[in-house]
């Protein structure tokens, strides 16, 4: 079992940033591939960003050059998020799978763009 929590959410003006984190727990050392998914009002959750535990990336063709993921320790995965638009505003979802296939969930994050 994989537990995952996020942090980092909140309110931010349109052109600022916000760096998100997420911590796993559990059996770590099964995880290959950690990521950050959202899910805006009305819309079907999307994906935003994965990295594999050998650092490998992918993007939203969308979002490359604003966000960024990075991750620490194998169980770290954070998102740099920067020259946040209104269109941003969504729950953000730690995402993980393991290398037998099974897929985790965090409870989301809200981050919400507004001034």
């Amino acid at each position: 079992q994989v537990q995952l929590v996020e942090s980092g959410g909140g309110l931010v003006q349109p052109g600022g940033s916000l760096r998100l984190s997420c911590a796993a727990s559990g059996s770590v050392f099964s995880i290959n591939v950690m990521g950050w998914y959202r899910q805006a009002p009305g819309k079907e959750r999307e994906l935003v960003a994965t990295i594999t535990r050998g650092g490998g990336t992918k993007y939203a063709d969308s979002l490359k050059g604003r966000f960024t993921i990075s991750r620490d320790n194998g169980n770290l995965v954070y998102l740099q998020m920067n020259s946040l638009k209104p269109e941003d505003t969504a729950v953000y979802y730690c995402n993980a799978n393991t290398y037998s296939g099974i897929v985790y969930w965090g409870k989301g994050t809200l981050v919400t763009v507004s001034s």
